[in-house]
């Protein structure tokens, strides 16, 4: 392929990641700090781009230049940021999830396939003391954040007032993607073997907490229950809309090894990985995408539809999640 050629093809890809309302002119413009005249020039191949225009805009796309030429490479190229302890800002990480969110939502043609080891985290944003337990137990001992590790009770910290401000748009946002959800019977294990955790180091001051937390945990479950019936995502206290299903639910009786999500949006599929538990990466990369894709769909092939249809198998998983739920409350409060 003669360079021309491959700079057109570079400018048709970028093209292809950006909204429809965007200039192509206009943003490589404003990225490049040049005219949209000297724009024009290079996505039409009149003007040889630069190594370092190049760099810049790679960088700002992410785009994967070996998978673009078809160079033979085992190289996959993600892209994210990592949660780190030092000096945590909480605010931002809430921030950027909404970000995130809103941008998959902004597109035309969406879906949003979610395989979920533990429960989608945005569900608990409904519920601020139990979102507040999840991010305090991750933020004080997985990422050890110094600021948050000298907090000894679970009382004492301050994260509901960013959950309730930010963690609302998350879920109201997260309500309007239409996709598909694999659960498992061992979706709760991680949050039931948190709260026996900081239950038994004394993490909780009072008992009232504990069942505080039990009670939105049970809440959440019930209200996912109540999606699954009808096949639509809504908030906690209003009613369905009625008019459309954007919610799949499966249920998988076998095993789900990770949480994985795949974003189709207006013909752009992207992959996330979960990492270091607070933290994902994510790709475009085509031959890594639809590798998670087959990988995804073999799991739902292997899983049983249980929204809007199936009431004996909905049942079966959402009596088994909510008797976990019970049993476990009752051990640890006895």
């Amino acid at each position: 392929m003669e360079a021309q050629e491959l700079q057109q093809l570079f400018f048709r890809h970028i093209k292809s990641i950006l909204p429809p309302n965007i200039s192509l002119a206009d943003e490589i413009a404003e990225r490049l700090n040049i005219s949209n005249d000297s724009a024009y020039r290079r996505i039409r191949g009149d003007k040889a781009i630069s190594l370092e225009e190049i760099q810049t805009l790679s960088r700002h796309y992410r785009i994967s230049l070996d998978r673009l030429m078809n160079i033979d490479s085992d190289a996959i190229i993600f892209m994210g940021k990592h949660a780190g302890a030092e000096h945590f800002d909480f605010a931002a990480y809430l921030e950027e999830t909404l970000m995130n969110l809103k941008m998959i939502n902004a597109a035309q043609n969406k879906m949003l396939y979610y395989e979920a080891k533990d429960l989608p985290i945005f569900y608990y944003y409904q519920f601020t003391e139990l979102a507040a337990f999840k991010y305090f137990f991750w933020i004080r001992n997985v990422l050890c954040a110094p600021e948050y590790s000298k907090v000894r009770h679970f009382e004492d910290n301050e994260l509901q007032e960013v959950i309730y401000k930010t963690g609302r748009e998350i879920i109201k946002t997260y309500c309007q993607i239409p996709c598909a959800e694999i659960w498992g019977a061992e979706s709760l294990h991680a949050t039931l073997r948190q709260i026996e955790y900081f239950k038994d180091t004394g993490v909780f001051k009072k008992k009232e907490s504990i069942e505080l937390v039990f009670d939105q945990f049970r809440q959440l479950v019930e209200h996912v229950r109540e999606q699954a019936e009808c096949g639509e995502k809504f908030l906690v206290g209003e009613k369905p809309r009625g008019d459309g299903q954007n919610y799949k639910l499966y249920y998988n009786q076998v095993f789900l090894g990770h949480n994985s999500v795949l974003v189709d949006t207006d013909g752009i599929t992207t992959a996330f990985l979960n990492h270091g538990v607070m933290s994902y990466i994510a790709t475009r990369d085509s031959s890594f995408c639809e590798y998670t894709r087959r990988s995804i769909e073999n799991t739902m092939k292997k899983s049983a539809l249980i929204s809007a249809v199936s009431d004996k198998e909905r049942n079966k998983l959402f009596n088994l999640l909510l008797d976990k739920i019970e049993t476990e409350r009752e051990q640890i409060l006895k």
